[in-house]
């Protein structure tokens, strides 16, 4: 039996909790004419959304949908305002609570992980698996197919029953959850929601537990659906693989993307969040390296070439900074 969180329904629609979710859900999006539009009635507004949730009125509304490329195509379903300020209040109350019991080594969408944070976890491991560069250390690299769309809403609310006691809170959450099932038909996760990245690391923590706990995998980390073991035995990590497929299939219904798990060396550069990782440095990988040339050209704006400077600071890319930086100023 798993340890039952204590929060109620009312710690959510609470107006304390619906004006500071407003609060964080407005910043930086003071220009936007659909939050211009809730603020000009800001205060019914919210009144309104508590009146409907504390009578359990609520329904949750449908999504504007539009596509981006970067990096690669994606689907966007964004919700209304009203909506998305009822999705931070979920966030505010739940999120605490659910970290807490996530392994140390998932880093997507948690306060002080992030990118950075696991590929220096992943150097700290590789370093300790090859004993300092001093045996071969191997490297299986795993990624779910369609992993937004495969999630299935029955199996999520499962296990969201299984830490929340309160039934009014799950009737919430199922709210927001089956506002997507016209999309998908009972499954999938829209990528604009912000409770849909709580939900994300809700489900695959089911993963997380039974790889530490049940294969007892030591060197492990997991970001959003990318996931790494790293392992001194070759052939442990073949075998892993298949454990890997029955879990996923049979209890999340999820599946391996066949083409996006291998097991390499370290020493050979390793793919992991958008760099290749070798025993001594790491470089951007080549896709990225080129978006961000193409963006640099066609938007040339400071603010763009600081961020990728920023993010070009964490690896050996003194060549690339230089590059980009010249391509910048011949932009203008």
């Amino acid at each position: 039996m798993q340890r039952q969180f204590v929060h109620k329904y009312s710690d959510i629609v609470s107006l304390e909790n619906l004006f500071a979710a407003w609060q964080e859900f407005s910043i930086g999006k003071s220009q936007k004419n659909d939050v211009q539009i809730f603020t000009l009635h800001l205060i019914d507004n919210i009144v309104q959304l508590h009146n409907d949730l504390a009578n359990k009125t609520y329904k949750h509304g449908g999504y504007f949908e539009f596509g981006i490329s970067d990096p690669k195509p994606r689907r966007i379903h964004k919700a209304s305002v009203r909506d998305r300020v009822l999705h931070h209040a979920v966030y505010r109350v739940l999120y605490p609570a659910y970290d807490k019991v996530f392994i140390v080594d998932s880093y997507s969408c948690r306060v002080d992980k992030g990118t950075h944070r696991a590929m220096d976890r992943f150097k700290h491991f590789a370093d300790i698996v090859s004993k300092n560069y001093t045996r071969t250390c191997w490297v299986l690299k795993c990624d779910i197919k369609k992993f937004f769309a495969s999630i299935d809403h029955d199996i999520l609310l499962q296990i969201l029953e299984q830490r929340i006691e309160d039934k009014d809170i799950i009737w919430l959450l199922q709210n927001i959850i089956g506002s997507f099932s016209s999309y998908n038909q009972g499954k999938g996760l829209p990528l604009g929601n912000l409770t849909s990245q709580l939900f994300c690391n809700v489900y695959m923590n089911e993963l997380d537990q039974f790889i530490k706990h049940k294969m007892h995998a030591k060197y492990y980390i997991r970001y959003a659906d990318d996931f790494v073991f790293l392992s001194d035995d070759k052939h442990l990590l073949e075998r892993q693989i298949k454990v890997l497929q029955e879990f996923l299939l049979e209890k999340l219904e999820l599946s391996l993307h066949p083409q996006k798990v291998y097991i390499k060396s370290y020493a050979s550069g390793v793919d992991f969040l958008g760099w290749i990782h070798f025993p001594r440095y790491r470089t951007l990988r080549t896709a990225t390296k080129k978006r961000m040339f193409k963006r640099i050209v066609n938007t040339p704006k400071m603010e763009t070439l600081q961020s990728y400077l920023g993010l070009l600071k964490h690896g050996d890319t003194r060549k690339i900074q230089t590059e980009l930086l010249n391509n910048f100023w011949l932009s203008h």
